[in-house]
């Protein structure tokens, strides 16, 4: 059946790139990468190795992800849930990004004063957020590239 554009498709989507972008972006800046391969010194791009800079950045993405997909979800289930269907394409990526917003939580949990995780629980989550992102990352583009789309028509 003919893929076909879900109503609010051309107001979220730029928001989804955006965030995606800001997210990876900002991501990879928690680890020490942009200072260690001078990628902070290219012009416009020093606060790149601010690691609060970065860290802010990240959380306004998250913030921004979590309003698309809390719209896209409730307009999903208010209106487009008998006119559409998830993929599998659809339903991987919806995995991943809860998968990473569960371990994102986590991390963000860890860093409160008053929560204490032991190592090995720091560890795994730690690894796990970085993988998920990667394997989203990978899995999103390869859908982009195949031109899987997330809804489909009923």
């Amino acid at each position: 059946m003919k893929s076909m554009a879900f109503p609010a498709k051309k107001v979220m989507m730029p928001l989804y790139a955006i965030s995606l972008a800001l997210l990876f972006f900002t991501g990879f800046g928690q680890l020490p990468i942009y200072r260690r391969y001078y990628f902070n010194e290219i012009p416009g791009l020093d606060w790149s190795a601010n690691f609060y800079a970065t860290h802010l950045l990240h959380h306004v993405g998250a913030m921004i992800l979590i309003f698309v997909g809390t719209a896209l979800l409730t307009g999903y289930i208010i209106s487009g849930r008998k006119r559409f269907r998830l993929t599998v394409s659809g339903w991987v990526r919806t995995v991943l990004l809860s998968a990473l917003f569960v371990t994102g939580v986590f991390r963000v949990l860890k860093n409160m004063p008053d929560i204490t995780f032991s190592p090995e629980l720091t560890f795994f989550i730690d690894v796990s957020h970085l993988a998920l992102a990667v394997i989203f990352m990978v899995a999103g583009l390869a859908m982009l590239i195949a031109r899987r789309p997330w809804l489909r028509e009923r």
